[in-house]
């Protein structure tokens, strides 16, 4: 999707059909991240309010609200540990399997964008890498780390 001038389609009208189609799932996929509605409400609103601002200068709005709106809400999750803000609660059921946020919770930050963004929202390695700003390898060591974490803290949990 690409935006385009004001003189051949009505004004803003490509960033509402985007915020349609991918706000309900960035949103998803953030909260899953950040386990806080109000990271995850701000972090969403400004991406696409910063898309909005930016006009035809964005070739890519979607991607690049998808990059700006998890930039943001890793900024808001360090600046409120940074003052002492209790971490996010996880226990939120926002996800079909119970068990699985909860889980989540206890990965790294970063295993758990990459977790994320690669599963439920379904980019691939070399686009979370751009989206989180690092190398695709990096992206690969944390997914693999995140599966086999994740898969001891479900079996744990069948377990118990």
């Amino acid at each position: 999707m690409e935006l385009t001038t004001p003189e051949r389609t009505e004004p803003g009208s490509e960033v509402a059909r985007l915020y349609r189609e991918e706000s309900p799932r960035l949103w998803r996929a953030i909260f899953a991240y950040t386990g806080n509605r109000e990271v995850t409400d701000d972090a969403v609103a400004e991406a696409f309010a910063q898309v909005i601002r930016r006009g035809i200068a964005v070739r890519t709005p979607r991607a690049w609200v998808w990059r700006a709106g998890f930039r943001i809400a890793a900024g808001e999750l360090k600046r409120r540990t940074e003052i002492g803000e209790m971490p996010p609660d996880l226990g939120i059921r926002e996800i079909e399997d119970d068990r699985l946020l909860p889980a989540l919770g206890r990965l790294t930050p970063r295993q758990r964008a990459v977790i994320v963004l690669r599963y439920y929202a379904g980019y691939r390695p070399v686009e979370i890498a751009s989206i989180l700003d690092t190398a695709p390898s990096t992206v690969r060591v944390h997914l693999l780390r995140a599966r086999r974490r994740l898969a001891q803290l479900l079996e744990d949990n069948d377990a118990t």
